[in-house]
């Protein structure tokens, strides 16, 4: 099957709109390669429904479709309220409590036990997405905060509440998202995205419980915390890759910060060597219609600039009524950009890590090898995946084309900027396997005679060590 070979991944989330098969290849066909299931919707059954879809599909048709599976975290919403919904005018005082009740004019439910302990008086309470904006006037700390209404309007069930200047006391995993999680990773799905993150501690609990049951997945870290931003670098260092959650991040943060912090999370994920997603809101309005605001096109195209491994779509695929003209959209605007535009073989501002020094130095002599011989392809052999995550942050414009005989890595390489992965697990000598892999991309019309490739390796190979070597080749 034919898919696209756009350098910069798109990340597709299912629900009603896109699980059913022929919907999903379509949109797999058009440039999804990854597909997001969202803990905070649906049931285990329609999730474990979308795995077994993607793994069908992956399976008939010979492709590597990752899976993100996004734990809601410690969202916090209000319960229920009356029919119709509550008219919250300017001025006026109302109580939020931990007490479970329908909501009316004098109180609402907050499904948040600690909030009285946890607030002061004169924080700013954000509900439905700061559409309507409170502050704490006082709180017994014990089970009711008075608060005014600072921008009124209808508030209806179930809204979210951001608490921007709160230090919350809720854990980074709750009790529904260590369900989720064990669900996932008995599913073995290759990305977790972790919510609300704020410390690199956070990442680091997470990561204890997969690795104790003996899983394979990686780690998103959420940015949608100003806690988060204040601890970027350790977050950085202590996750696989991040996701930029533009949507709460905008509402806990000043809405004029969030550009400049989508371009330095993205310029020190690169840096770092890990994948970075912007998401939200990225063609929102599709949700409804069949094409974007012209806004919306500038925002994916910059996002790509800005050196994205993955742009992510969210209800524009998984309710809205057009999910394949979405991607269809998406990879357009992707596809432009990196014909026309994109800043290739662009600088990194990396750390030297004494660990890894001879690896990323054979990386990044391969990548400006590519671009002194004006290569076609960077061919790598790993079994950590390491060298790929190294050369993909590099930004080559030659293609990346990873072989592995670790089968777990080949759909996570789906969401690494520019990374094309292949099975591979024959490993006699280093210029049998190169011959080999080189044959394997001629066989795939990806290379062809005449062509100058890159390769890389570990000698002597069978030890599978760290990448040490080296060799430009030109195809017979």
């Amino acid at each position: 099957m034919k898919v696209s070979n756009n350098r910069t991944k798109i990340v597709a989330t299912l629900g009603p709109a896109s699980v059913k098969k022929d919907v999903l290849l379509s949109m797999i066909k058009a440039g999804v390669n990854v597909c997001r299931l969202n803990f905070s919707h649906g049931k285990a059954e329609d999730h474990q429904k979308a795995i077994d879809t993607i793994r069908e599909i992956n399976e008939k048709y010979k492709i590597n479709v990752g899976i993100l599976a996004d734990l809601q975290g410690p969202k916090i919403r209000i319960g229920l309220v009356k029919d119709g919904g509550i008219h919250l005018v300017n001025g006026t005082r109302i109580n939020m409590t931990t007490k479970e009740c329908i909501g009316d004019d004098n109180q609402i439910y907050i499904t948040y036990d600690t909030f009285p302990q946890d607030v002061h008086a004169g924080e700013i309470i954000l509900l439905d997405d700061g559409k309507i904006q409170m502050k704490v006037v006082t709180t017994n700390r014990k089970d009711t905060v008075v608060c005014e209404v600072v921008h009124g309007g209808i508030l209806t069930s179930r809204k979210g509440v951001n608490l921007p200047n709160t230090k919350v006391s809720i854990p980074s995993l709750t009790e529904e998202d260590l369900v989720n999680l064990n669900f996932a990773l008995q599913n073995d799905v290759e990305w977790i995205g972790l919510s609300f993150v704020r410390t690199a501690e956070d990442i680091i609990d997470l990561k204890r419980i997969i690795n104790r049951s003996g899983k394979s997945s990686r780690v998103i870290a959420k940015i949608e915390k100003p806690e988060a931003i204040l601890n970027i670098d350790a977050i950085i260092a202590a996750t696989d890759g991040v996701m930029v959650a533009r949507g709460d991040l905008g509402v806990e943060m000043p809405l004029e910060e969030v550009p400049l912090l989508q371009k330095m999370i993205a310029r020190k994920c690169r840096a770092a060597s890990k994948p970075v997603i912007i998401a939200t809101q990225m063609l929102e309005s599709m949700i409804t219609t069949p094409r974007p605001t012209r806004a919306e096109v500038n925002d994916v195209a910059n996002s790509v600039l800005d050196g994205a491994d993955a742009v992510m779509l969210s209800g524009e695929t998984s309710v809205g009524e057009f999910p394949l003209i979405v991607i269809e959209t998406m990879a357009k605007i992707v596809h432009n950009v990196e014909e026309l535009g994109y800043p290739f073989n662009s600088p990194k501002d990396s750390p030297i890590n004494p660990a890894n020094i001879i690896g990323d130095a054979v990386c990044s002599s391969a990548v400006f090898l590519s671009e002194q011989t004006n290569a076609v392809g960077i061919v790598s052999m790993t079994v950590s995946g390491y060298t790929a995550f190294e050369i993909s942050s590099h930004r080559p414009k030659a293609a990346t084309y990873i072989f592995t005989s670790n089968r777990n890595l080949l759909n996570a390489m789906s969401l690494v900027w520019g990374v094309k992965a292949f099975y591979y697990d024959k490993l006699e000598s280093t210029d049998k396997t190169i011959s080999d892999v080189n044959n394997i991309l001629k066989s795939e019309s990806l290379i062809e005679n005449g062509d100058i490739v890159i390769n890389t390796a570990a000698i002597p190979i069978a030890k599978q060590g760290k990448t040490n070597m080296l060799k430009v080749t030109v195809v017979e």
